[in-house]
């Protein structure tokens, strides 16, 4: 059997990147694009959630002072 064959953990460490410095520029903002859609996403899940908590809460007379 060979060593690809084999079912042992193979561990693998990086050392060092090598990427050019615009590249990274350009990823970073693309990364921060993409996470607008999805603060809005979960904004809207835990406003729904806040919603159905207080709700649930109000009900049950611990939302009074």
């Amino acid at each position: 059997m060979s060593d690809a064959q084999s079912n042992e953990k193979q561990e693998v460490t990086i050392v060092d990147i090598k990427m050019p410095f615009m590249s990274i520029v350009i990823f970073l903002v693309k990364l921060a694009i993409a996470s607008i859609p999805a603060f809005i996403i979960l904004s809207v899940i835990f406003m729904i959630l806040g919603a159905i908590f207080g709700g649930v809460f109000h009900g049950t007379g611990m939302g009074r002072y």
